[in-house]
């Protein structure tokens, strides 16, 4: 069975890679058809040019028209005789032949032609003349321009033509063009002495360094300043002043003259005619340098082969191209490229998944590692808790963990290499225990914890160790949740003080419904299944309601209310409080600024959480809900509970100096069941007391706590404090609060928790009674 799941997963492993080989190709295949990757090919060549920079040959001179001809002569259209005095004083020079790269298809002077025609037809030497068909703008036809006939009869023709790519630059030429059903060679062709057709394309070699082409002025030859420099030289006269137009873009050089790029492409072809291998060579060979890649099953032979190729790819066309051997490597490039980041990929994100499987410290499988186990229903899941884990570790040098751990690992497998142990955080380590009856497995935990009373040593260092065990052997669940069950089987054994608890599968069901409350708690806020109750608040002097207390409640569309100990003890211990507080604020601050633009004197207060304290944005927040809604500060108290006043931190005395100077409220909520000072009293930044329920619904009926309220009420007037009795439920505890002089009460006996628009019925159904 083994060997078929082997000879399965080689051949998935094979499959894939095929895949990734032809995919590739295809990628590849689909640069070099559609020449995707033509601007990269063009980026390399640049630099390749670089690299093999040359000078010309020197058998090639430009006479040019240049700027200082222009001054000498005359601004153009020269008259036609200059240019037969030009191609007499060249050839008395010695100039091999004369090829001109100027348009003679317009009508001039007769008597200028004539002269031009008599000098070509005396001419000893070859003249070329250049013809070209552009293409009309507007028509898109190409419009054939030929030397005057009277010139034709006298000289050869050749095309000045150029091939733009989508840069506009001009990359290639061919050794002849069809110029309105003709072939002409092209003049790149005549100044080399070479023969080819219109199919015979070649790139030209930008790697010489055009400002070393010999170059005359034009206005040296008119003016008898014959220069040596063309005697047994090919001779092209062409524009070379930058103002008379005909500049071209020339790839890595920017913009020149087009006779540099004819004298170019002739320098070209006479250093050797370049050998055009185009993409699909290179292509199948990278082809075969990926599938040579792919077949190794070692992956460093794969990547050095790749890479091996991807450098071979980029340099080998630097002496080939100086050897005039012309390849595009961009489709080769595409398809190993392709496949090395693919492969790289899949094993960077192997080895994550790799890492993140394993512990990092004891290098032995983590829980993630566990949660992706196949569910073993029937083996029992043990977890093993190292409750004083902390302590130890801290005690170790961080060289010295790694020890202990193996340690411990070593001592619950008891060496066993069949065991599969999981290591957590917290001091959690989990394995699939032996199928064996409930009393043997209990039998071989109480071994364990025997066996862990032996301190563990660590570099000479000795450790008691606090463990405990749980079990979960339920069926039919996720690893996921059977580890859940098994470490929260571990703690209660820790908190009964047993060496090993058996998770309870009955539950199940209640422990789902905890589990899913905090995935709800947002989305139940989001939804409106959260709302705010107002609880009246009553001043005992004036006996009118002067505010309310703002309480999250929750009505579950299933379940119904849900108990504020349920949900808000849930939301504090797990860092869900924020999102709840902020909703009940912004809804109890809306409510009361919309009783107080009645022009009434209406506080509201919101209970606010001890985590929050620790958060300085909470200023920020009351400031922009109190400036939104547009309610004073004063109206608004935040209700702090005792333990957490008394525990602040000096961060969290900061925020509440803050809240305060804000114009906010503080009241110190459930007073009397926490530990406070009266150092922390005077520290804290607190306008209110809140007494809580347990002693007021008792001081009616108890001597003690109904001294209890009353010093405290004589302890908070003297600190200049307001006090809040809440947990009124009869009109007897109402009458002792207002005998010692408690200011404000708050109870069923007042009134419930009741939604906003009624409690506003009643609110001013109360305002009504006692008006009349």
């Amino acid at each position: 069975m083994m060997a078929v799941d082997f000879l399965k997963r080689a051949w998935r492993a094979e499959h894939s890679r095929l895949k990734l080989l032809l995919w590739s190709s295809l990628i590849g295949l689909i640069f070099g058809v559609l020449q995707f990757g033509q601007p990269l090919e063009d980026a390399m060549r640049k630099a390749r040019n670089l690299a093999l920079a040359h000078d010309a040959s020197g058998e090639i001179v430009i006479v040019g028209i240049d700027d200082r001809s222009l001054r000498e002569i005359g601004g153009l259209p020269w008259p036609r005789r200059y240019y037969g005095d030009l191609v007499e004083k060249l050839e008395r020079a010695g100039a091999r032949q004369i090829v001109f790269d100027l348009d003679f298809s317009s009508p001039a002077d007769p008597e200028e032609n004539r002269r031009f025609a008599k000098a070509l037809a005396a001419a000893d030497r070859p003249v070329t003349l250049a013809t070209y068909a552009p293409h009309d703008s507007v028509s898109g036809i190409a419009l054939v321009r030929m030397p005057l006939p009277e010139f034709r009869k006298q000289a050869s023709l050749a095309s000045i033509d150029f091939y733009y790519n989508r840069e506009n630059a001009v990359w290639e030429l061919p050794f002849a063009w069809d110029v309105g059903g003709v072939q002409y060679p092209s003049l790149a062709a005549v100044l080399s002495h070479s023969k080819g057709g219109t199919e015979d394309w070649f790139h030209i070699d930008y790697s010489l360094d055009l400002s070393s082409i010999p170059v005359v002025s034009a206005g040296d030859i008119l003016n008898n300043r014959i220069s040596s420099e063309v005697a047994g030289k090919d001779v092209v006269i062409g524009w070379t002043s930058r103002s008379l137009g005909d500049l071209y873009f020339v790839p890595g050089l920017g913009r020149t003259s087009g006779v540099y790029i004819h004298v170019a492409a002739a320098e070209t072809i006479k250093a050797g005619r370049p050998i055009e291998l185009g993409w699909l060579l290179p292509l199948v060979l990278a082809f075969g340098i990926a599938g040579v890649a792919l077949a190794s099953p070692n992956l460093r032979v794969t990547f050095a082969v790749l890479g091996g190729g991807i450098v071979a790819a980029l340099f080998i066309p630097v002496p080939l191209q100086s050897l005039s051997i012309i390849l595009d490597i961009v489709p080769a490039l595409t398809l190993l490229l392709v496949v090395t980041w693919r492969l790289g990929w899949a094993n960077l994100r192997h080895s994550f998944r790799a890492r993140a499987l394993v512990n990092s410290v004891s290098g032995l499988p983590n829980l993630n590692a566990l949660r992706n186990q196949q569910p073993d229903a029937a083996r029992p899941l043990i977890a093993a808790r190292i409750r004083n884990f902390r302590e130890v570790v801290s005690a170790l040098p961080p060289e010295q963990e790694r020890a202990l751990w193996l340690q411990i690992a070593n001592r619950l497998t008891l060496g066993r290499a069949d065991i599969t142990l999981f290591h957590g955080e917290d001091g959690i380590f989990c394995w699939f225990g032996d199928a064996v009856t409930a009393n043997i497995l209990q039998e071989h935990l109480d071994a364990l914890h025997t066996m862990f009373r032996t301190p563990v040593n660590v570099a000479g260092n000795r450790f008691d160790l606090a463990i405990t065990f749980g079990i979960d052997a339920s069926s039919g669940r996720s690893p996921t949740n059977r580890l859940a069950s098994a470490v929260l089987a571990a703690d209660e054994a820790a908190a009964q003080g047993r060496r090993w608890n058996e998770y309870d599968p009955d539950r199940l069901k209640d422990a789902g419904w905890r589990l899913s409350l905090l995935s709800q708690l947002d989305a139940a806020i989001d939804a409106g299944d959260f709302w705010v109750a107002y609880q009246p608040k009553l001043d005992l002097a004036t006996g009118r309601i002067v505010g309310a207390e703002a309480l999250a409640r929750w009505t579950h569309p299933e379940k119904g209310p849900i108990s504020p100990l349920e949900f808000i003890a849930a939301a504090e211990q797990n860092d869900r409080i924020e999102k709840l507080t902020y909703h009940v604020l912004d809804q109890g601050i809306a409510a009361a600024a919309a009783m107080n633009s009645l022009e009434l004197d209406f506080g509201i207060a919101v209970n606010l959480s001890a985590r929050l304290i620790d958060q300085t944005e909470i200023v920020e927040v009351v400031a922009r809900l109190l400036k939104m809604h547009r309610l004073a500060a004063e109206h608004l108290t935040l209700e702090v509970t005792e333990t957490a006043a008394a525990n602040s931190s000096e961060s969290s005395f900061e925020t509440l100096d803050r809240l305060r100077r804000l114009g906010v409220k503080i009241s110190i909520d459930d007073y009397g069941t926490g530990l406070s000072t009266l150092n922390y009293l005077r520290r804290i930044p607190a306008t209110e007391i809140k007494i809580d329920r347990s002693f007021v619904h008792a001081m009616t009926r108890s001597h003690d706590d109904r001294v209890l309220v009353s010093s405290t009420i004589e302890l908070a007037h003297s600190l200049g404090h307001r006090v809040v009795a809440e947990g009124v439920e009869d009109g007897d505890t109402l009458e002792a609060l207002k005998r010692v002089g408690c200011d404000v009460a708050q109870g069923y006996f007042i009134g419930k928790p009741l939604p906003l628009h009624a409690f506003q019925k009643e609110f001013f159904k109360s305002r009504r009674e006692r008006a009349a």
